[in-house]
């Protein structure tokens, strides 16, 4: 007999906070230096051969963080951004929007079982994420939202108001305000 599938009720959206670009500044100088490490062990494991810099880099990011898949879907207004963060909890996540990038970091706790016999298969997953993603237009960081909804992250990140030239009086000379200023 096949097995049945059970749906379950979806959870409700978990607003996600944003955090100043500062405050996550040290996490990823950290994660960044904890690539670097492994890296070098890679480096050192091979014997000290040069030339195989960015491969070992990337087997260490493999390693250290969780993959995070990206959509970015772009309007006339803004974007929207999804991002699959499997595993991780709206608490466990933090984000930062800037003018021109969005930083996407997270840190998981794992309860490790320890179970009696011999282990036949084991695969691992990383409990950290980070992921920057540059983006293609300026947007309003204000007004960026972003919930946590069965593993996927969804941004709403408006676009900026572009500013607008204006003369003033007779001069032939000018200046930019934003509109709705």
């Amino acid at each position: 007999m096949a097995g049945k599938l059970i749906a379950k009720p979806a959870k409700e959206l978990a607003p996600i906070k944003f955090t100043e670009i500062d405050k996550l500044f040290d996490r990823t100088q950290e994660t960044y230096r904890s690539i670097a490490r492994r890296a070098f062990e890679l480096f050192e494991g091979k014997g000290r051969i040069s030339g195989h810099d960015l491969e070992d880099w990337l087997r260490a990011e493999s390693e250290l963080l969780h993959p995070i898949h990206i959509t970015i879907n772009e309007s006339e207004k803004g974007f929207k951004v999804q991002a699959e963060v499997p595993g991780f909890s709206a608490k466990e996540l933090e984000a930062s929007v800037e003018p021109r990038r969005l930083t996407i970091t997270g840190q998981r706790e794992t309860k490790g079982k320890h179970e009696k016999g011999k282990t036949i298969y084991s695969e691992r997953c990383a409990n950290q994420i980070l992921r920057v993603i540059d983006l293609p237009a300026e947007v309003d960081p204000a007004k960026a939202t972003a919930t946590l909804k069965d593993g996927i992250l969804d941004f709403n990140i408006p676009k900026a108001i572009p500013a607008k030239k204006v003369r003033t009086g007779r001069k032939a000379a000018s200046h930019f305000v934003r509109s709705g200023q």
